[in-house]
């Protein structure tokens, strides 16, 4: 069954990954339609690029892609920070995470009736607000709406006439995997894509691939949810977004800035009021999602949410770079697990401007290990060893060969310490491996970038930059001590 699932998702995914021109926009006034439903459809952990409507050989995304084909597809879409629950409260409150107090790191507890959240506020307004599997979390609290056991019952539970609200989250492709699935789905082992900072082995293959599988699960969950919406008739007023929480949980990736970590896919459908068949360049932020939703549903946008509605992009008939203000992001962590050697058990501090052309990373705390204390003998924990990095093949593999030529470069630079600032050349450097801070021909862009991070924080309330935040690192932590969790 699953091999056949896999099979009908890639044809399909094959036969519309060609995007062509723009349409019309719909002739229908805003006003004269009825409030739209809006689902957020979210996985755990999918980094960018891996989805077939991106170029991705190997897996096959057919429900991603239909959405990107009917609606747009977002180049340039990062999290406000690479780790689940900061992420996720980032999304419901419009703001970046560094404004949410406790709510910036995992395993925390919920402020509640502190911020502003979209699904409360849509609530008020009249929708039927649920969600299904992973909400926000992992921590203590709920902000994004009521739990249902399955998408049926959330459907039957709503009160007749009233536009839905719904959260429909994975814990797909989150570790562990079952080793193997991918290559017995048929995956091509020698066509996944490898991020440079991995080592091209067998077991590292495999464990991509194995990656993969589960992203494919994930889309034809989607895809079933679409066909639910479809059967009651409200698919094509129904705006959907197709997105994950932060990227790939490998060395490198989850828990860090670089793109492997913070680029993530997105698409978003609304025939209603969205033309199709677009492909937008525009910098976004999952920050942007809450306005956008309470816009969309003529809710009233809080002025604390930072983040900016999408409608004017989404209702333009433009391709490419439509708003030209919208040339960056800014991203961040705190602490993710507890994964520092005691008696200093806190986060690694860090921020980060992404533009077309460079990626700029200030490191508040560069004497820590980034990716937590490599010695399992000194860990806060007995199994925190390189706790800010998910167990895996990959991550073992590169320990059990840090010695040798070639991946001994690759180990420093998921694992090693790093300087407290950090400037990459996208344009001649995508992969984001040399770190050209402190070189000469560099001197104006790094101090051109820091400046503009700084001044953006300031403005945006960053503790970070007046010389604290250590708050968050005496955050209470509920989490176990080591970098995996068990799937729900």
């Amino acid at each position: 069954m699953k091999l056949s699932i896999r099979l009908v998702s890639r044809t399909l995914a094959l036969a519309i990954t060609l995007f062509q021109l723009p349409c019309a926009a719909p002739a229908s006034a805003a006003d004269e339609a009825p409030r739209p439903n809006i689902v957020l459809c979210i996985a755990d952990d999918w980094g960018w690029p891996h989805a077939s409507a991106y170029g991705d050989a190997v897996v096959g995304t057919a429900t991603f892609d239909r959405i990107a084909r009917e609606g747009v597809l977002f180049e340039q879409a990062f999290v406000s920070s690479p780790s689940c629950t900061p992420s996720r409260g980032a999304i419901i409150t419009g703001q970046q995470f560094w404004r949410l107090g406790a709510g910036g790191n995992l395993h925390c507890e919920w402020p509640a009736d502190k911020f502003a959240e979209y699904p409360r506020l849509l609530a008020d307004a009249g929708y039927h607000v649920g969600t299904y599997r992973k909400a926000w979390g992992p921590g203590r609290g709920n902000p994004a709406g009521k739990p249902y056991k399955s998408v049926d019952a959330f459907l039957a539970a709503r009160p007749p006439g009233k536009p839905l609200c719904f959260w429909f989250g994975s814990t797909d492709p989150h570790r562990p995997y079952e080793q193997g699935a991918g290559a017995r789905a048929g995956l091509e082992l020698s066509r996944v894509h490898l991020y440079p900072q991995f080592p091209d082995a067998d077991v590292v293959r495999n464990d991509v691939a194995d990656y993969y599988f589960e992203i494919e699960r994930f889309d034809h969950e989607v895809g079933e949810l679409l066909e639910k919406l479809a059967a009651l008739g409200e698919l094509d007023n129904t705006l959907v977004v197709m997105t994950s929480d932060h990227g790939m949980p490998f060395p490198r990736g989850k828990t860090n800035l670089y793109d492997c970590g913070v680029h993530v896919p997105l698409a978003i459908r609304w025939p209603a009021r969205v033309p199709s068949w677009r492909k937008l360049t525009d910098f976004v932020s999952l920050t942007d999602l809450a306005p956008t939703f309470l816009a969309a549903a003529g809710v009233a946008v809080p002025a604390e949410m930072t983040g900016r509605s999408l409608l004017p992009i989404l209702e333009s008939d433009q391709s490419g770079r439509v708003d030209p203000t919208r040339n960056h992001v800014l991203v961040g962590r705190e602490r993710h697990v507890q994964a520092q050697e005691a008696p200093e058990p806190g986060g690694y501090p860090m921020r980060a401007v992404r533009s077309d052309d460079y990626l700029y990373i200030r490191n508040f705390k560069p004497e820590r290990w980034p990716a937590g204390t490599p010695d399992p003998t000194k860990a806060f924990k007995p199994d925190s060893w390189l706790a800010d990095c998910d167990n895996g093949p990959t991550k073992r593999y590169l320990w059990d060969h840090r010695e040798e030529p070639g991946v001994r470069e690759q180990y420093e630079l998921c694992f090693g310490k790093r300087p407290a600032e950090e400037l990459y050349d996208l344009l001649s450097d995508p992969g984001q491996m040399k770190n050209v801070a402190g070189e000469p021909a560099y001197a104006e862009v790094q101090a051109r970038l820091s400046n503009q991070l700084e001044s953006e924080l300031r403005a945006l309330g960053d503790p970070r930059v007046d010389g604290g935040g250590d708050e968050f690192d005496t955050y209470p932590y509920y989490g176990g001590g080591g970098g995996q969790w068990s799937k729900r």
